[in-house]
């Protein structure tokens, strides 16, 4: 019976945490399900986190920032002691053993590091590729945005770290990520580094890959759906179109205009008549679109936020240019979302869908 079927709309209690309760939550949200977790704060499976320093490195399955962050974003409920009579149906976690130091392929020196871009939060999404990559893994390194309901199809014995970050909150170093995938693999693992969207846009894959190389670590490239293309297509929006723009220019708005860190020509991307998407600029869309405004782009210009692409919780808001980062704090779009800024933001070619 399809979770649809058996889910929807059930309250449904999740009593401690075990290596498949980042599949599982993923998987009820998918099937409708009001999702509770009962487990303490900062709860794990055999204790540590990814971040623990290298030379002692602790290879138990995590939940991490992922829990932190579905709770945060209003998407399961976390308590402690909860009264199990109180709903539908109750999940009792089963710890796996400990392991000490993961499973090794004997017959390799060295291991891979294989870097999966894992499109957006719908497995569906994910290449056959990446998912055959998940059903072989020794070790499985993910961040807070990648495919979480594929991991049920990782091996049982497989070892789960998140090292998530969750913006500006809970974060594992980027350091301490490179140095937990060199160690596995040099102690012959097969390694998979699993992410949202695609690892080399906006995905520090690329320095990932350069530390790995540094280090003599084999590395594999799977590409992933960048959620800069796939985001806007699923709210109906193409970011080309024939008779509208012949390209699209894709920015981090991670830091706002003005900032000693941004790198941008906002003036000459204000003049690049493409469609402009913006990665990580919920915090800085205010600033983003008055900067392009300062530099010619017209006050009524078409513009999108997407926010949660691929998700049950997904949501958007169309407004001008002079008015979408007020729309979209109005309609509560947060973090991961998506911005649209040109002609194609007015279009939504899935209109009666």
């Amino acid at each position: 019976m399809s979770p649809e079927l058996t889910f929807r709309g059930r309250r449904v209690l999740l009593v401690g945490t075990d290596s498949g309760t980042a599949a599982t939550v993923h998987a009820l949200l998918r099937g409708g399900a009001r999702v509770t977790v009962d487990a303490p704060e900062g709860a794990s499976v055999g204790g540590s986190v990814a971040a623990t320093a290298p030379s002692t490195p602790s290879v138990r399955h995590t939940l991490g920032a992922t829990l932190e962050d579905l709770a945060q974003r209003g998407l399961v409920t976390r308590t402690t002691g909860a009264d199990p009579a109180a709903y539908d149906v109750v999940i009792r976690s089963r710890p796996v053993p400990e392991q000490a130091a993961g499973p090794r392929a004997a017959d390799k020196a060295v291991g891979t590091v294989t870097l999966v871009g894992g499109g957006l939060g719908d497995p569906g999404l994910l290449t056959v590729a990446g998912l055959e990559a998940i059903c072989t893994a020794d070790v499985i390194v993910h961040d807070r945005l990648a495919p979480l309901g594929a991991l049920q199809h990782a091996r049982a014995d497989a070892v789960v770290i998140d090292v998530g970050k969750i913006p500006r909150g809970a974060f594992t170093p980027q350091e301490s990520i490179n140095a937990l995938l060199i160690e596995h693999a040099r102690a012959g693992r097969a390694v998979l580094r699993l992410k949202g969207g695609d690892n080399f846009v906006f995905g520090r894959g690329g320095e990932e890959a350069e530390a790995c190389a540094a280090a003599g670590v084999p590395v594999v490239v799977v590409p992933g759906v960048s959620s800069s293309i796939a985001a806007p297509a699923l709210a109906g929006i193409p970011v080309t179109h024939r008779t509208l723009v012949q390209g699209f220019t894709v920015v981090s708005g991670h830091v706002p205009p003005g900032d000693p860190r941004s790198t941008l020509d906002w003036g000459a991307i204000a003049r690049s008549r493409t469609t402009i998407v913006v990665l990580m600029g919920v915090a800085t869309l205010e600033a983003i679109a008055n900067e392009l405004m300062a530099q010619g782009l017209p006050p009524d210009t078409p513009a999108a936020v997407i926010a949660d692409a691929g998700l049950p919780s997904s949501g958007s808001v169309r407004a001008p240019l002079c008015r979408i980062a007020e729309e979209a704090r109005v309609g509560g779009l947060g973090a991961p979302a998506v911005a649209v800024i040109g002609a194609v933001a007015a279009l939504d070619v899935l209109a009666g869908r």
